[in-house]
């Protein structure tokens, strides 16, 4: 049973972690990393563990963290049980920051990104939505660039315009025929 690291990343507001909620209810076979963030907890969109800086650095000087990065204000990783469960022939998906794909990449054999994109109008709308950043914050994100994908990896592109179970659906098609390069 061979297993399969998918790093889903995207635009904040695009839908990842629904799109990837989505994916794992459909297909059971696929499963999700849970991040650690140091984000209070119960802010909703996705099941994290929330924990302070001092618990972060302190797993990170453990080395409890496969990877790790920070954005926004606030410190992301990635559990080193990550690596077990793709051994045990896992199919896990996780959201990933761009800057660290290359790093994920080197330490699993199977690395997939699925990319997930939207049209502005859409994030803004979806950002609004949650309603954890002000509007002068949401302003900020949308007037970044959106930088590209680092060379060399297998990636695959899909839209989160419409219907989340249609993003849902083209997700599993691709990923199943394996589209990526």
């Amino acid at each position: 049973m061979n297993g399969r690291l998918i790093g889903v990343t995207g635009p904040s507001g695009v839908g990842k972690d629904t799109i990837m909620q989505g994916i794992a209810a459909t297909a059971p076979h696929f499963g999700l990393v849970r991040r650690t963030i140091t984000r209070a907890p119960g802010l909703g969109g996705e099941d994290y563990e929330a924990v302070s800086d001092a618990e972060f650095d302190a797993r990170r000087d453990a080395g409890g963290f496969v990877v790790h990065w920070q954005a926004h204000g606030l410190r992301y990783g990635i559990p080193e049980a990550t690596v077990a469960r793709i051994g045990r022939g896992e199919k896990l998906l996780v959201n990933l920051s761009r800057s660290v794909l290359h790093d994920v990449a080197a330490r699993f054999g199977t690395f997939t990104v699925l990319c997930i994109t939207a049209q502005p109008e859409t994030l803004a709308r979806r950002l609004t939505g949650r309603g954890r950043e002000t509007t002068a914050d949401i302003a900020r994100r949308l007037s970044r660039p959106t930088p590209a994908l680092p060379d060399g990896l297998a990636v695959i592109t899909i839209s989160n315009d419409g219907a989340p179970e249609d993003t849902v659906r083209e997700a599993l098609h691709l990923l199943a025929q394996g589209s990526a390069p």
